[in-house]
C-alpha cells in the first residue's frame, strides 16, 4: 500500500513555512504522494450543495492558494513524492494553460505530477470564472483532457471541438512522462467511473467521511462495475492505479456508543482498515493530518508514518 497526504492550501498553516515542514517530514518518514487541492475564488453566496459534508455547507473566504503555482512550488521543495492536483476542476482553466503548466511542473520535477482531475460542483464558481456552461461541465472535461493529449505529444497539432477550438501549434516542452503524466479522476458516480474507463490511468474517489462513506462493501462493487466498463473500452483495467482519499486519521478511539469510522479506534483498527482496501484492489491511501497547528500536524503524521505506515501491507 502507498500512503499520501493532504496539503494545507488555505487557513493559518497554509505559509512558505509550514508548507515547506509539512513536505519535509513528508518525505523523510516516507510518504508517497502530496496531494494539493483546488479553489480559485469562493463566492460569498453559495447555494450549490457541497457533496462532502452532510448538510451540504462549504466553508471558506476564498483564502485558498491556486493550484497549479502550489504544484510548481512543491515540484521545488521536494525530491521523491508524487505531486497529484486533487482535484483540479477541469472547467475552470484555459486548456492550453493548463496543457503548459502541468508539462512546466513535470519537467521541473523530473516526472513526478499526477493530473487528478474532476468536473466540479459549484456552480457559482463558475459564472464568477466565466467557464463554460456548468451543466456541461462533464463534456467539458473530455473535450479539455482530450486536448491536453493532443498537446503533451509536442507535435503541431490543432481542435476543433465543440467547446473550444484552436488552429495548428506547437505546445513544448513535452512531460517528461510518457505519454503523460497519469490522468485520474476524482468522483465516484457512474459518469465519473465511466470517464474513468475511457481516458483515464486511475480512479481517485473520496471516502470515509460522513457525507462519502464509500465503505469496503461499496467500492468493491464499484472496482467490479469499473472492471467492466474498462474491458469494453479495450483497455486494461489492472493497469489502473487506485487512490483513495480517507481525509481524517486521529488516531484516536471512536467515541463510546458510536459507529466506528473507518482508520479510526486506534493503529490496528486502522491497519485492519487499510488490509480491507489493499485486498479489494485499492493501491493507495490519502489522509488529512491538518491540525490546529504545525507541531500538531507534523506529530500526526509521524505518529501515523510509525504505528501504521511502517505495518501496512
Amino acid at each position: 500500500m502507498r500512503f499520501g497526504f493532504y496539503l494545507p492550501t488555505r487557513g493559518p498553516l497554509a505559509t512558505r513555512r509550514d508548507i515547506k515542514a509539512y513536505l519535509d517530514t513528508a518525505e523523510a518518514v516516507g510518504f508517497t504522494s502530496v496531494v494539493v487541492a483546488d479553489h480559485i475564488v469562493v463566492p460569498t453566496k453559495i447555494e450549490s450543495a457541497y457533496p462532502y459534508t452532510v448538510k451540504g455547507n462549504f466553508i471558506s473566504q476564498g483564502e485558498c492558494l491556486e493550484q497549479l503555482s502550489l504544484m510548481a512550488f512543491v515540484a521545488a521543495a521536494t525530491e521523491k513524492m508524487r505531486i497529484v492536483s486533487s482535484v483540479m476542476i477541469v472547467p475552470h482553466r484555459n486548456p492550453i494553460l493548463v496543457a503548459k503548466s502541468i508539462a512546466t511542473t513535470d519537467v521541473l520535477s523530473e516526472g513526478r505530477v499526477t493530473v487528478g482531475v474532476g468536473v466540479g460542483w459549484m456552480a457559482e464558481e463558475f459564472a464568477a470564472l466565466a467557464a463554460p456552461d456548468f451543466k456541461r461541465r462533464g463534456a467539458v472535461t473530455d473535450e479539455y483532457i482530450e486536448i491536453w493529449k493532443k498537446l503533451w505529444t509536442g507535435e503541431a497539432v490543432s481542435h476543433d471541438g465543440e467547446f473550444y477550438s484552436f488552429k495548428e501549434l506547437y505546445c513544448q516542452p513535452t512531460p517528461v512522462q510518457d505519454p503523460h503524466p497519469p490522468i485520474w479522476i476524482g468522483g465516484h458516480s457512474n459518469p465519473a467511473l465511466r470517464r474513468v474507463a475511457k481516458l483515464a490511468d486511475g480512479w481517485h474517489p473520496v471516502g470515509a467521511t460522513a457525507a462519502s462513506p464509500l465503505p469496503p462493501s461499496e467500492m468493491a462493487e464499484k472496482l467490479i462495475f469499473l472492471r467492466e466498463l474498462t474491458e469494453a473500452e479495450g483497455r486494461n483495467f489492472d493497469a489502473l492505479s487506485i487512490s483513495y482519499k480517507c481525509p481524517i486519521y486521529d488516531g484516536g478511539q471512536a467515541p463510546q456508543g458510536e459507529t466506528r469510522r473507518l482508520f479510526s479506534g486506534g493503529p490496528n483498527a486502522a491497519l485492519d482498515d487499510i488490509a480491507t482496501f489493499a485486498e479489494i484492489g485499492v493501491g493507495e491511501l490519502i489522509f488529512d493530518f491538518r491540525g490546529q497547528t504545525i507541531d500538531e500536524s507534523l506529530n500526526a503524521m509521524r505518529d501515523f508514518a510509525e504505528t501504521v505506515m511502517a505495518k501496512a501491507p
